[in-house]
């Protein structure tokens, strides 16, 4: 048999090549454009960041310039000196209501009084050294001076490298550049005071009489300012001591700085107010700056600091986009030496402007000097002020003549070496390498930065050790980074031919992104598993009552396709001689019986597996919900825990668990839906986010619908708006609150949390549950997840594509479950809040209030819309107020009625007709409201300004998003569908309360092996044929079934029918029946006419398991017809007490605005009509509602609000967007360990611990790299 199957394929091969290549098998590739858009916008943010940093530091020069006691500009110098300490303060003023912030929202511990002290002690000397070199040293030098003398604070830096003790294992060149430093800035504070010397002694200049004093000042307080990042370079010191002192601070960080910028602030104010009346200045002189002194000053210190806080900011921005070294690291290097050229061609420009006016053929410097006091020259005279000042910092210390060019010398060497001395001590920031987004906590040790040292304080903040690790890094040493492991978990039951190609051409695409043994430094592994739901038809002979079981048809269906994918995604290897090889080199693929049902296993063509497990509901508990509690116990409980519990006995408690814990962290599940699409990118960048705050439990993407028709036209905008606003409102302002099981990746230890995945896996029992539980499964996991502590985010640029219901009763059978499911889960989060709200900092009470609005604003969605379409009634028609709101409430009132007498279909039908009558209303009106706005001559009305506030708002939220923004085209569509989608929908979801059943993908029949007639429950059969007529007769039991108005509580309270439950009380749980024969196996290798399914057995080990899991969770439910019958009549007094209390908050706000109606003019607000060039039209008022305005401009305010949060989340998805293409092309460039994508990969390419992995079973260790189940258990 085997034999002859096998002449066939290979018969059929040679007459049948051809492939069915799906659309979808293409990778995503970045386009040309978006690489040159990358390199663009880095080049922008990195002249930004140089340019921003100039400003800084340019007008803190002139800031210390207006300071000297010779400045001609600001007499006054205790304003002067008073504005220059507020710049110092302004960052630790940033800190402190930063920390505030996260104190007020978050834990934060207290520090111990040894960390106090240190770091307490340790900023009070910074921030004196600070204060003294820029407030009372640097005014007394020259510009040149002050420029380049900043960079010396990096003496302690490089001697904390040199004597740091891991730098002994470094080869001798890396020594080199630190000890370099140090010598070249002893040498520049030689050369500084040298020079300064030889002015006054050598060519005998009179100058100020004290700066001994404060070239003494300036080089003690650089020291003690570069103390400021001992943390960073100590960071690799082994003491027990620091390490103890380390993970102190680190745990108490936010008190600890909070506490630190006080001391920061008191002591800068400190040390300013005592300067002033030492230096012989009083601070009553203040009182008699005139205005435009005022101003000059102001405006420099307002330059100084917001230009600080951007560079800082574009800085961080430049490094989460992996253009580190392009971005931040060149920018910050080079802001020194282009505010020193620029101050040298300006004073340059000034030197000839003075040269001109002074008519002077033999002009010299000394001349130049003595001019300063008569020329201003003929710019702005604000800057010719400021430049006359700083040329007389520069004339007044050196006194610069033809004749002492060497003590200039002097000082331009020196301020040359302390600027190489920095460049070298930082040597090791053009090392550091770093993840896609990283965080700015792992980039930068200290928060924010320094006023006075803006480039300095950023290139000596970024951490240390990333240079020395990744300078060790070996492929010995990468095995221990962290490794990430990705289970790609799908549900299926009955999706189409074209939908299982689309899924299925994604999980080979990402195989193909990412092969099981490519060596990548983000080391990732992937795992994929597809959970098929009542994938078997079982057959009864009535003669012998054996029973046959057979795969259904869509299980073949799903088998056909991986084949067809498989020999697409294959065929780019080979050439078309290759066929054996294509489909045999990639290993065995194998098929097999296992307690649930059935299981086949696929190596894919890159060395990843994918297993289709088949569930049979007469053994196992079938459903979606169920499914996912099928894999979490599998993949979390079995695979991952399992393996550290069993080597309790013989390996060390504490090691395991910290194994464990952070195997548990960087295990994710990719949660998928049987008819997605997605590209490899997607997934990535939702993994970047869990890599990048552990405390993320979860993280989705934008899901985009896809099909055709009205309905579909509608989701499509719909979904746009949904991601647009709110969910960007929830991942800014607090967490979002469903990550849809579609396309969601949820953190390991987020799911195997307390009170998550147990909870998850609980029975309903009562109406409320079913509601809760089974109606939106992802959405009460979501709940769980938040009320336990985990985060949940939104990332917009993780694209993935799913089927969107087509037809008018699937969408509204699909929103009846989303519906009621979504209020029972938010009403639960808002209950449990200040719990919530103290367990989870991301959930705060402003948060939970925005919550309790945004859901107001959704329940009385119904009587907004009636009001709106009352309002309809009275433009279109001139009817009164009154009649129009009867008219309004009279089609939902009667709609009502039709819900709770008639059946589901009929429901639709009649809202599928009411929904046209208002789609032509609502155009009619939004016409009409043109019309009347072009008629009066004036936008300046309610109706007016909301309409043009709408369209605005979406068209440009749509700009923002310009690859959807073809999407407003079905803006329209969207508007006029509102009363259905927000009145008729919420009715028919409401009254529909007590029908539990899913909805969609339910009326699919199966069809094997020809035909088969519906099973009776027969007692007596006899047959005869007459002729040309075939005549039966039938004895059939009669059988009782509880009354229900409505089937469908009927239907789906439980898993399996009576029939179903009769056989499966002949199963022990999870038991294997020895009477029915496993046809399906032979069924599915005939299927097959490219890859052979090896029929093989399940690993002894995991059989328990699976009875277990089926026995204490998934056991198929039982019949209790006493049981159905309370949770149905409990289910109906929940519709009906939530019916009630939604119709009467909606009848209730329509009644309240009936009355007011009545009233009149008493409760109306009567504003002037304006004209649409400003003016007010005389004798003409607007009449406005005061309570519809409220509500008005609450959903107003509520919409901009989400705006705001849109705007500042594309900012950060944009980086997100441009970091991944940043890394993706260098990744690109790099050469990866297989050949090439063309190629397939050879076994003697793989290390060889790697290959002692394929050659034998692991054991539970845990310590091997590539972990995942084979067809035999635990591989």
């Amino acid at each position: 048999m085997k034999d002859t199957r096998k002449k066939r394929e290979e018969l059929r091969k040679t007459w049948d090549p051809f492939l069915l290549v799906p659309f979808t098998d293409q990778e995503e590739k970045t386009g040309k454009l978006f690489v040159f858009l990358y390199y663009v916008i880095i080049f922008i943010i990195g002249l930004l960041m140089l340019a921003f940093g100039f400003f800084s530091k340019s007008a803190l020069m002139m800031l210390i310039s207006v300071s000297s006691p010779d400045a001609t500009t600001i007499s006054n110098r205790p304003f002067s000196l008073l504005f220059l300490g507020c710049s110092l303060i302004v960052p630790n003023v940033l800190v402190f209501l930063k920390m505030l912030w996260k104190i007020t929202f978050t834990d934060s511990s207290l520090p111990s009084k040894e960390v106090l002290f240190l770091v307490c002690g340790i900023e009070l000397l910074v921030a004196f050294g600070t204060t003294v070199l820029t407030v009372v040293a640097m005014p007394h030098f020259d510009i040149i001076t002050n420029i380049m003398i900043l960079n010396s604070v990096c003496i302690l830096p490089a001697v904390t490298q040199v004597i740091n003790p891991t730098m002994d294992k470094m080869t001798k060149w890396l020594m080199l550049p630190p000890l370099l430093s140090i010598f070249l800035v002893l040498v520049g504070f030689v050369l500084f005071f040298v020079g300064y010397q030889m002015q006054r002694t050598t060519y005998g200049v009179v100058g100020n009489k004290d700066i001994y004093l404060y070239i003494g000042l300036a080089i003690g307080s650089t020291l003690l300012v570069s103390l400021n990042w001992w943390e960073n370079f100590t960071s690799m010191i082994k003491s027990k001591r620091l390490d103890r002192i380390r993970l102190d601070l680190e745990a108490s960080r936010n008190m600890t700085y909070l506490i630190s910028s006080v001391v920061r602030i008191v002591v800068t104010g400190i040390v300013v107010g005592a300067y002033v009346p030492l230096s012989g200045q009083s601070w009553s002189s203040i009182r008699n700056v005139s205005s435009d002194k005022i101003t000059i000053v102001l405006s420099l210190f307002a330059i100084q600091a917001i230009s600080s806080a951007l560079c800082h900011w574009f800085g961080v921005i430049a490094c989460k986009m992996h253009a580190f070294r392009r971005g931040f690291a060149l920018p910050t290097i080079f802001t020194t030496p282009a505010v020193f050229v620029a101050f040298l061609f300006m004073l340059g420009m000034r030197y000839n402007t003075v040269k001109g006016a002074s008519g002077v053929g033999n002009f010299s410097l000394t001349m130049y000097c003595g001019e300063l006091n008569s020329t201003l020259g003929n710019g702005v005279l604000v800057a010719e002020m400021l430049f006359r000042d700083v040329s007389y910092g520069l004339c007044s210390n050196i006194r610069v003549g033809d004749q002492n060019g060497f003590g200039m010398a002097l000082l331009g060497v020196s301020a040359i070496s302390w600027w190489i001395g920095l460049v070298l001590s930082t040597l090791y920031v053009w090392l550091t390498n770093m993840t896609r987004l990283e965080r700015t906590t792992e980039l930068f040790v200290r928060r924010l930065y320094e006023a006075a040292f803006i480039d300095q304080s950023m290139l000596l903040n970024t951490r240390f050790h990333i240079w020395l690790s990744d300078i060790k890094t070996t492929e010995a040493s990468i095995k221990t980074l962290d490794h990430v492991t990705v289970y790609l978990c799908s549900t299926m039951w009955h999706e189409t031919y074209d939908e299982m190609m689309t899924f299925i051409s994604s999980l080979f695409r990402l195989d193909r992104y990412r092969p099981k043994h490519r060596s990548q430094r983000d080391r990732l592994s992937l795992e994929g598993h597809i959970y098929f739901d009542d994938a078997f038809i079982e057959e009864t002979n009535e003669q012998s009552g054996k029973k046959t079981l057979y795969a259904n048809t869509h299980v073949e269906l799903l088998v056909r396709v991986i084949e067809e994918v498989f020999r697409s995604f294959g065929s780019s290897k080979y050439s078309i001689f290759d066929e054996h090889k294509r489909l045999s080199d990639t290993g065995e693929q194998k098929i097999m019986s296992t307690p649930y049902g059935g299981r086949i296993c696929y190596v894919l063509p890159n060395g990843n597996h994918l297993y289709i497990h088949l569930k049979d509901k007469l053994r196992i508990r079938h459903k979606k919900r169920w499914s996912q509690v099928m894999y979490l116990y599998y993949l979390l409980g079995w695979k991952l825990t399992r393996k550290y519990l069993i080597r309790q006995d013989s390996e060390d408690h504490k090691i395991l668990e910290q194994q464990l814990k952070k195997e548990k962290q960087n295990t994710y599940i990719l949660a998928l839906d049987g008819d997605m699409n997605f590209q490899p990118s997607a997934l990535m960048l939702l993994i970047d986010r869990l890599r990048m705050y552990p405390t993320v439990g979860a993280a989705c993407g934008r899901i985009h619908p896809t099909g055709f028709g009205p309905t579909v036209w509608f989701q499509k905008f719909e979904y746009a708006v949904c991601h647009w606003f709110q969910k960007t409102a929830e991942h800014v302002f607090g967490c979002v609150l469903c990550s849809p099981g579609c396309f969601s990746l949820f953190r390991g230890a987020a799911l195997m949390d307390d009170n998550v995945m147990k909870k998850y896996a609980t029975k309903a029992t009562e109406a409320a549950q079913y509601v809760q539980y089974d109606q939106g499964e992802d959405r009460w996991l979501c709940t769980l997840l938040l009320q336990q502590g985990w985060r949940i985010e939104y990332t917009a640029s993780s694209d993935s594509y799913t089927n969107a219901p087509q037809e008018f009763k699937e969408f509204y059978n699909q929103r009846r479950r989303w519906g009621p499911s979504s209020l029972a889960n938010t009403l639960d989060l808002l209950n449990t809040g200040k719990e919530t709200s103290r367990k989870n900092s991301s959930i705060s009470r402003l948060y939970i209030l925005y919550q309790i609005l945004q859901t107001a604003f959704s329940i009385l969605a119904p009587a907004t819309v009636c009001l709106m379409i009352a309002g309809c009634f009275t433009f279109i028609f001139g009817l009164n107020g009154n009649i129009s709101l009867f008219l309004a409430v009279l089609p939902p009132v009667f709609y009502t009625v039709i819900c709770f007498t008639c059946k589901s279909d009929n429901q639709i039908l009649v809202a599928g007709f009411m929904s046209i009558f208002y789609a032509f209303l609502m155009a009619a009106t939004f016409l009409s409201i043109i019309v009347d706005m072009v008629k009066q001559q004036t936008f300046i009305t309610p109706s007016g300004l909301f309409f043009i506030f709408l369209v605005v708002l979406y068209f440009v939220a749509a700009l923002m998003h310009p690859q959807e923004f073809h999407l407003v085209l079905y803006g329209f569509i969207y508007i006029i569908c509102v009363p259905s989608a927000y009145l008729l929908l919420n009715i028919y979801a409401l009254v529909n309360l007590n029908n539990i059943s899913w909805g969609t993908r339910e009326t699919a029949t199966y069809e094997k092996l020809g035909t088969r007639k519906a099973k009776k429950n027969v007692k007596y059969e006899k047959k005869c044929k007459c002729l040309c007529w075939n005549l039966e007769f039938q004895v059939n039991e009669d059988q009782k079934i509880s009354a229900s108005s409505n089937p469908e509580e009927v239907v789906l309270l439980n898993d399996a029918s009576e029939s179903q439950n009769e056989e499966t009380e002949n199963f022990e749980a999870g038991a294997i029946d020895d009477t029915v024969d496993e046809r399906w196996i032979q069924q599915l290798q005939e299927n097959t006419d490219h890859i052979e399914l090896v029929e093989d057995k399940l690993d002894e080990d995991e059989i328990p398991f699976w009875k277990g899991l089926i026995h204490y969770y998934l056991e198929p439910l039982k019949e209790d017809k006493q049981k159905q019958s309370e949770i149905i009549k409990d289910l109906r007094d929940l519709r009906n007490k939530a019916t009630f209390v939604f119709f009467f908050i909606n009848c209730l706000w329509i009644v309240c605005t009936f009355f007011l109606q009545l009233i009149g003019s008493g409760v109306s607000i009567n504003l002037p009509k304006i004209s649409v060039d400003g003016e007010t039209v005389k004798d003409e008022e607007i009449h406005i509602d005061a309570i519809g305005l409220v509500i008005l401009l609450g959903f107003a305010g509520l919409l901009m609000v989400q705006f705001v949060s849109m705007i500042y989340h594309r900012i950060y998805t944009l980086i997100h967007r441009m970091a991944y293409i940043g890394s993706a092309s260098k990744e690109s460039e790099k050469k990866p360990l297989l050949k090439s994508k063309a190629e397939p990969w050879d076994p003697e390419m793989i290390p060889e611990p790697e290959k002692n992995i394929q050659k034998k079973r692991k054991s539970f260790d845990g310590q091997l790299e590539y972990s995942g189940i084979n067809c035999h258990g635990m591989d």
